[in-house]
């Protein structure tokens, strides 16, 4: 690969450097040594023209770490990927549906944690190598006593990106490689400082090689030759590809940022009008995770949330509910007509794929002799358990779930309780109606903090 670059009236030849695939390596087995593979298929006469020969000082080694895995026996059995991703997670970062974006116990933020299920037999899932790092430099050390020249290797992994589209590979692990190469304080060609660029070698070479590897063709190993200041010395200090990964103090989104916090509260808006589309009851249930670190009076936990995931139990519900609703509204003189078309009202209830019940519970709070007293101790409870579905609502809607919540369970909290089988000092507030929504919501007028706010 040559570039060039123009200045006035004459040409110069920029810096250029090779990539080529190394073919020859056989399926990887657990126990193979990956070095000594290597160097048989360098000697075999790997590339096509001369200068693609052997190796040779100052060339790097991009392998791609499913072979790495192979070789050193991460072939776990496992029926359920899942139990093996969750096993290799320390946290969620992401998820959509099935999908999970998680921080895997190396520290890398990818989906799945590296945990793949292709190219290995049935009932088996290919895990991260132990310590890539370390791997890397085995690697390294094999090639150098076979052949006494000194190479970078680089371990590899696919990964997407935010905000970006497609997938690319980045170096997990490395060994003779300056993973990063720090410009801060150079000069540009204009004579400006550079401020902040810190350029990710290791991932860069990690992409060159993917380009002539590729996923499908059995080429798990690539040769970059021609750059060699990125080569380190014997006698320099290796560098980890672990310092590719961004500390957590120094990770502007680790958590989101304000203004993502923001957004997701401007997600959640009521949804009336659901599709048929069924809900995920483990988005629910992450939801309810959410709703639960809400704070709370005393050290209690008042909250319960019932979740209504059949259709037998949502209609057995909401028809005592009607049947309460139109008793209480003959007995307050309204007409047939008006009772049918506030009764219309509860269609969202009726018509949302999946409803929960969220629940008040005192248990924990303190008696007072005073009505005074005692009004102000169920009112903390009341907004606690209100800052409660207040979490779940915006929860959902970083699931991807649209949701209405509506009142109607609390005038008839004894029907709820009978109906539902709830103990009696579980107070029904509300329900919440779940689904997808059918159309994207109304624009909503913004609001100004300050129309809302007194300043003593």
């Amino acid at each position: 690969m040559t570039r060039v670059h123009r200045t006035d009236d004459h040409t110069e030849r920029a810096p250029a450097f090779q990539v080529w695939a190394l073919p020859g390596i056989p399926e990887v087995r657990p126990g193979d040594d990956l070095a000594k593979l290597i160097v048989d298929a360098a000697g075999t006469g790997s590339g096509t023209k001369p200068e693609q020969q052997g190796l040779a000082d100052g060339d790097v080694l991009i392998v791609t770490s499913k072979i790495v895995s192979k070789a050193e026996d991460r072939i776990v059995q496992a029926d359920d990927r899942e139990a093996a991703i969750d096993a290799e997670t320390v946290r969620v970062v992401a998820r959509r549906g099935p999908a999970r974006i998680v921080q895997s116990r190396h520290g890398f933020v990818m989906a799945a944690a590296g945990v793949d299920a292709s190219n290995t037999p049935a009932g088996t899932v290919l895990l991260l190598p132990e310590d890539p790092d370390a791997s890397a430099l085995r690697i390294r050390e094999g090639v150098r006593d076979a052949l006494g020249v000194d190479v970078g290797v680089v371990v590899t992994d696919t990964f997407g990106r935010p905000w970006r589209e497609g997938q690319t590979d980045v170096a997990i692990g490395a060994s003779g490689v300056r993973v990063l190469e720090d410009l801060r304080g150079a000069l540009d060609t204009f004579g400006n400082p550079l401020g902040v660029t810190v350029t990710a070698v290791g991932d860069e070479l990690a992409a060159a090689g993917e380009l002539v590897k590729g996923k499908a063709d059995g080429l798990p190993v690539a040769v970059v030759r021609g750059l060699p200041q990125h080569v380190l010395k014997p006698a320099e200090p290796s560098e980890s590809a672990r310092a590719l990964v961004r500390d957590a103090e120094h990770d502007m989104f680790r958590l989101g940022t304000s203004e993502a916090v923001r957004e997701a509260l401007g997600l959640r808006r009521t949804v009336r009008e659901f599709t048929s589309e069924p809900v995920d009851g483990g988005a629910v249930r992450r939801a309810v995770d959410a709703a639960v670190t809400a704070p709370a009076p005393h050290h209690t936990t008042p909250w319960r949330f019932v979740l209504l995931e059949s259709p037998e139990s949502r209609l057995q519900l909401l028809d005592a509910m009607r049947d309460q609703w139109i008793e209480d509204l003959r007995a307050d003189g309204k007409s047939e007509q008006s009772i049918a078309k506030r009764i219309r009202r509860g269609d969202v209830l009726r018509n949302a794929p999946y409803l929960v019940v969220p629940c008040l519970v005192t248990d924990g709070s303190h008696d007072y002799p005073d009505a005074r007293r005692a009004a102000a101790e169920r009112e903390m409870f009341v907004v606690a358990c209100g800052a409660g579905i207040q979490n779940f609502l915006v929860a959902l809607a970083g699931e991807r779930l649209g949701s209405a919540w509506v009142s109607s369970t609390m005038f008839c909290r004894d029907v709820v309780r009978d109906v539902l089988g709830l103990p009696d000092d579980w107070d029904p507030m509300g329900a919440v109606a779940v689904g997808h929504a059918a159309a994207p919501p109304l624009v909503r007028p913004p609001r100004d903090g300050r129309d809302f706010t007194e300043v003593r």
